[in-house]
C-alpha cells in the first residue's frame, strides 16, 4: 500500500540511489512530512566517507537533491533537478544521525524553487542548498509508466 502522502516509492521499482529500498548500494532514505517540509533521518555508513570519518560531499548533495525534489509530492508532481546550489558549512560525520529537510520557497509555472539543509540532530547546519526543480518531461514520464505501469496510479487517491 502506498504511503498516505506518497512520499516513498512502494512500487516494484524502488531502485533510486537516494531513496530506493531495493537498491543495495543506495542510501534508502525514507521521507515523512513535517508541516510543509519533507524530512528524512539518515545515519551514514563508513562506505560513504570521503576524508576519514567525514561523509563525502556528493552524498550530502544527493540527500539534498532528493529531499528538495521530493517537495513535488506536496503538489502531486514528479520533479527533476534543473539547478542545485550547495553551501557546505561543516564536515558531516559518519556513523551519527543526520536530518535532511526540504521545503518549497517559491512556485512558478512548471517549476518549484526549494530550499533545504542537512543538519545534526541538534540543529547544527552541515550543508544548505537552494534549487530549481522542473516537471518531469512527458516523454520520460510516459516511458516510466510503460516500464512500470503501477506508476500511473502514484498520485491517485
Amino acid at each position: 500500500m502506498q504511503d498516505p502522502d506518497k512520499l516513498n516509492d512502494e512500487t516494484t521499482y524502488q531502485r533510486c540511489f537516494a531513496c530506493g529500498h531495493r537498491n543495495e548500494s543506495g542510501l534508502k532514505l525514507t521521507f515523512r512530512r513535517d508541516g510543509e517540509r519533507i524530512v528524512a533521518d539518515y545515519t551514514p555508513a563508513e562506505r560513504y566517507q570521503g576524508f576519514p570519518g567525514v561523509l563525502h560531499g556528493g552524498i550530502l548533495a544527493t540527500m539534498l537533491d532528493e529531499t528538495m525534489g521530493r517537495t513535488g509530492a506536496l503538489r502531486q508532481e514528479w520533479l527533476m533537478t534543473g539547478k542545485l546550489d550547495i553551501r557546505y558549512r561543516q564536515p558531516a560525520p559518519i556513523d551519527q544521525p543526520l536530518r535532511v529537510w526540504g521545503e518549497i520557497a517559491r512556485e512558478r509555472n512548471g517549476a518549484i524553487d526549494a530550499v533545504g539543509a542537512v543538519e545534526l540532530m541538534d540543529g547544527t547546519v552541515l550543508a544548505e542548498a537552494r534549487g530549481m526543480f522542473v516537471r518531469l518531461p512527458e516523454p520520460l514520464a510516459s516511458a516510466t509508466v510503460d516500464q512500470y505501469p503501477e506508476f500511473i496510479n502514484y498520485w491517485r487517491t
